[in-house]
């Protein structure tokens, strides 16, 4: 075996994507053929089927790039105001990005910390969408860590909190942090570093969205794999090395695609008959059903690789030791302390169905800052919707959006 590649997942994983190039070749030629209108076969019902396998086919073999936000404009009062992406501040492993309305209204000033767990921030659009009209967005853009040469050193949990730290910091007093996910774990740790600290920075308020605080409570199963296999288990199996076709080579990474395969194998009959349905819209030129769900899978199948020391550092922590709510965690060898959160109002927020972080581990943190007044703290559970639709959605847009901007009106400075 070629020295540094202990574990050859990901050269294994670039050969199998590279044989299956003919068939993706073919399945493009095969859907513009078929959908030709010069073609008489193709007004045929066989000829509808014939695009229609030959396009599903086609995704099924793609290679999926990072999507763009496009928010170009949105709605401030009622009135169509436009919107600029900008770029603010750029590390090794982040970009910190800013959505500037064309617009004088006062609004809370948001900082969104997107989940560094596979997928990119992109995956949050319509949480950004859904907040722009009332606020002024900021979210980390975390960037694929097989991008990442390796002289640019590691990047842990640690690190991770360091960089939140540094943004709020950046981004100025009266600061809404938001977290999707497992960033909760990281944000209420820098909430807690900063208040211990008496940081006049600190977060005026902290939103939690289904995150892994706690995850003892209502184990999913998620959580319960985490803990069937000691660490160095997962790291044996789970963590690779990157290419040499990538900037990032010879960076130790836990692989996007392996991440993927996970999350889909939780509910592969769900997938397939997505994938069923899309071929049936298709044959019936149902387009605006086909485009719901290739704009979906445009997002969910673009993946990212996650830095290893960050992922085998977040198992531990988090899914395995559960040192946030036990008082145990550290940062930069200093306990990081639940109770040392007195300033930063803090809102949970859980999905009833979720099936990654169950009802019960983000509220924890309601229970673990006996420092932080009751009428700084608030919880709600939002019924029949799961994980993505805790922070997505229509029932986020109509019944969650509200709840979460009138908290942050209530408790800022």
């Amino acid at each position: 075996m070629i020295p540094g590649f202990e574990n050859p997942l990901y050269q294994i994983h670039e050969m199998q994507h590279a044989s299956m190039t003919p068939l993706h070749m073919m399945a493009e030629a095969g859907k513009a053929l078929y959908r030709n209108p010069l073609l008489p076969f193709s007004y045929t019902n066989a000829g509808r089927q014939a695009a229609a396998a030959s396009e599903l086919l086609e995704r099924l073999t793609r290679s999926y790039g990072k999507p763009q936000f496009g928010i170009t404009e949105t709605q401030v009062n009622g009135r169509k105001v436009a919107v600029e992406q900008k770029t603010l501040d750029v590390r090794p492993f982040c970009r910190l990005l800013h959505f500037q309305r064309d617009t004088r209204a006062e609004s809370p000033k948001l900082l969104i910390v997107a989940p560094m767990s596979g997928h990119h921030a992109t995956l949050l659009r319509g949480t950004v969408e859904a907040l722009l009209p009332f606020a002024d967005v900021y979210i980390t853009d975390w960037i694929d860590a097989r991008e990442v040469p390796v002289f640019a050193g590691k990047f842990d949990l640690e690190d991770y909190i360091t960089y939140v730290i540094d943004f709020a910091r950046m981004l100025g007093p009266n600061l809404h942090m938001m977290a999707v996910c497992q960033p909760s774990v990281p944000v209420f740790a820098a909430a807690a570093i900063m208040n211990a600290a008496k940081d006049p920075l600190s977060p005026a308020s902290i939103t939690l969205i289904g995150g892994p605080i706690d995850t003892r409570e209502a184990p999913t199963k998620v959580n319960v794999s985490a803990k069937e296999h000691p660490g160095v288990w997962f790291e044996a199996r789970l963590i690779t090395r990157v290419p040499l076709n990538y900037p990032g080579f010879m960076r130790r990474v836990y692989p996007g695609f392996v991440q993927l395969m996970s999350f889909i194998s939780m509910n592969i009959d769900r997938h397939i008959d997505s994938h069923l349905k899309f071929f049936q819209h298709l044959v019936e030129g149902d387009g605006e059903s086909a485009d719901t769900h290739t704009k979906f899978y445009d997002e969910y199948l673009s993946v990212v690789d996650l830095p290893a020391e960050f992922y085998l550092q977040t198992l531990d922590v988090v899914f395995q030791r559960h040192l946030l709510p036990k008082g145990e965690m550290t940062y930069k060898d200093r306990i990081v302390d639940p109770k040392a959160i007195t300033k930063t109002a803090m809102l949970c927020l859980e999905g009833e169905l979720d099936d990654i972080s169950g009802v019960g581990q983000t509220r924890a943190a309601m229970n673990i800052t006996k420092g932080l007044s009751a009428s700084r703290k608030k919880y709600h559970m939002e019924p029949n919707v799961g994980h993505y639709g805790i922070f997505n959605g229509r029932k986020f847009r109509s019944n969650v959006v509200p709840i979460i901007v009138d908290f942050m009106k209530e408790h800022g400075k």
